[in-house]
């Protein structure tokens, strides 16, 4: 008899960034530090993949207790300025490096297997009372050789494999599980029925097909990493921040595979409600006090999407896209976002504004203006400067569009 299959999966979605950590540097949290590993041989594992063709150096390796080990790890990266990559890791068959955190942190998956108390796999009773059916829970961590075996002590069998079984589940899901019954059953990804997920944001998230949706479809086949890629560059001077906007708006004349794919400006302006819930929460004193210092500061807002087949130059593309830019140093923010995160984002800023009370009693004109790029230097001044920082006018909102005129 066959089953479907119930995981609970703690995959962890990877983080991306280019912070560079030494192992002396790296600030662990003491309650991480006993469960970070960082002698040679170790690192030297965790440095390449089943591919052989790329090989880059982790900072550390987490042997993780619990799942929440993992979460704890990811809160700490999204607590500093720059975050440090992350990368989930079960027997490493990935071919590129997937498995890989340069500067960053490998997890180690398989670990978590000796503190489940035996409760990593779990088969259910096919009594005909479950609404679920037959299924088996396990572990992201586990291995499909020892699913066999306790599924067959039942006599029961998932319905897709992959040829090799010392694989983890994770690990086979984030990429999809073909062998020679996916013509009759499909790869293992249509073979699941739920997951527990460890997203970008270190929170534990339950997903099926009808429970937070976007999440169970994006994961599974999604190399553990997919969406957006969401950076602001926050600056003082105008000039500067017009020019970087032309200069993005140019590359999708001049090279579709680095061009933006989302690009406008705002104003943040010192007013008593600043929504800064982009930002980490460390920075948020230090963005106030820049506002406060310059009275109008232009945001540059940018993104990039990714998927399976672009992910793994997201990163280098976008470095590219913005070398040179002109920003105020150290005032670049950037984060990884679903997409139906980022497409709704506006949403999100209206239950913002209605839990605040700012939205149902409040007038919402609105007014578009086209500007040719020749005045936009003389509309800064003028309307800007001089009527809404001027007149104290920091209420609503102020958005930049760079627009090519032939579009």
């Amino acid at each position: 008899m066959a089953i479907n299959v119930a995981f609970s999966l703690a995959m962890v979605v990877l983080l991306l960034s280019g912070i560079a950590f030494t192992q002396a540097q790296f600030p662990a949290p003491k309650e991480l530090a006993p469960k970070l590993s960082r002698n040679n041989e170790t690192l030297s594992i965790a440095s390449t993949d089943f591919g052989n063709i790329v090989h880059e150096t982790p900072v550390a390796v987490l042997e993780p207790c619990s799942v929440s080990d993992i979460s704890s790890l990811i809160n700490f990266s999204n607590s500093l300025i720059t975050r440090f990559t992350i990368a989930p890791r079960g027997k490493a068959h990935s071919t590129h490096g997937q498995a890989n955190a340069k500067n960053g942190v490998v997890v180690n998956m398989t670990n978590l297997n000796g503190f489940r108390n035996g409760s990593g796999i779990l088969v259910s009773a096919c009594d005909g009372k479950n609404p679920l059916g037959c299924y088996a829970d396990v572990g992201g961590e586990q291995l499909w050789i020892d699913i066999l075996n306790a599924t067959l002590k039942r006599g029961l069998t998932p319905l897709s494999w992959t040829d090799y079984l010392y694989l983890t589940v994770g690990g086979t899901l984030s990429n999809a599980g073909i062998s020679g019954q996916t013509f009759r059953f499909g790869p293992q990804i249509s073979n699941v029925l739920e997951m527990d997920v460890v997203t970008g944001k270190g929170k534990l998230v339950p997903c099926s097909k009808k429970n937070n949706k976007e999440i169970f479809y994006a994961v599974l086949g999604g190399l553990g990493q997919f969406g957006v890629k969401w950076l602001r560059l926050l600056y003082s001077n105008f000039t500067a921040f017009s020019r970087d906007q032309e200069h993005i708006i140019s590359f999708s004349e001049r090279n579709e595979t680095i061009a933006a794919d989302y690009l406008e400006g705002f104003l943040l302006l010192n007013q008593p409600l600043l929504d800064l819930s982009f930002y980490p929460a460390s920075d948020h004193q230090r963005i106030k006090s820049l506002v406060n210092q310059y009275g109008i500061i232009y945001v540059l807002d940018l993104a990039k999407y990714y998927d399976n087949n672009t992910q793994a130059h997201v990163n280098e593309g976008v470095a590219y896209l913005v070398k040179g830019f002109d920003f105020v140093p150290t005032f670049t923010f950037e984060k990884d976002a679903s997409y139906m995160e980022f497409m709704n984002r506006l949403h999100y800023e209206e239950l913002f504004l209605k839990s605040n009370g700012l939205w149902e009693n409040v007038a919402h004109p609105w007014l578009d203006i086209w500007i040719p790029r020749s005045r936009i230097s003389d509309f800064n001044e003028g309307v800007f400067k001089n009527i809404i920082l001027k007149k104290n006018i920091t209420g609503g909102t102020f958005l930049v569009y760079p627009m090519n005129r032939n579009k």
